[in-house]
């Protein structure tokens, strides 16, 4: 063996188990903690909720129109009808896959976020109305609280007193 290569191997030798100090990664800082921190007084959480909902139902309106239908059922017969042209590969296929899943997967969230607002709104609609009307059961507000077996129970109640009232008549035997 020529002696460079040897005191070359030597070094390396050294080197690889030499006791010096390695580098080591600088300790990590929170950057990002310190950007939430700094964004705190310009945007709160509540205003990242009210950016979501504004977007999130600015989405829903417009996914959920004709036009949007018209548009999806354009791409997907455009996607068929370059079938041909790419001999029908899996990658052709791939495309088609891998867009409706992503546009699905956001797509629940958006429509997810949109629901919970519509039946929150419809719910205080409702004990509103219950609290307005006189007469009508307090107990009744906040039903979506209850379990599913005290709302069975109250399910049970409201059969037994629809069978048991008598119903108005209908309106062709009162003339």
């Amino acid at each position: 063996m020529p002696r460079d290569v040897a005191a070359r191997e030597r070094a390396l030798a050294g080197e690889r188990y030499s006791t010096a100090p390695r580098w080591r990664p600088p300790a990590p800082s929170n950057v990002v903690l310190d950007l939430l921190e700094s964004s705190r007084g310009t945007m709160n959480s509540a205003g990242h909720d009210e950016l979501f909902r504004k977007f999130a139902h600015s989405i829903a309106e417009r996914v959920g129109s004709a036009w949007m239908f018209l548009a999806a059922v354009a791409v997907v017969l455009a996607w068929a009808l370059t079938g041909p042209l790419f001999a029908f590969s899996d990658t052709w296929q791939l495309v088609i896959n891998t867009a409706t899943t992503i546009v699905t997967f956001l797509m629940v969230f958006l429509i997810q976020n949109t629901q919970n607002r519509d039946a929150k709104a419809i719910h205080l609609k409702l004990d509103e109305l219950i609290r307005a009307v006189k007469g009508a059961r307090n107990k009744l507000v906040d039903l979506e609280n209850l379990s599913d077996e005290e709302l069975r129970k109250l399910h049970q109640e409201f059969q037994r007193l629809s069978t048991s009232t008598e119903r108005p008549p209908k309106r062709s035997e009162t003339r």
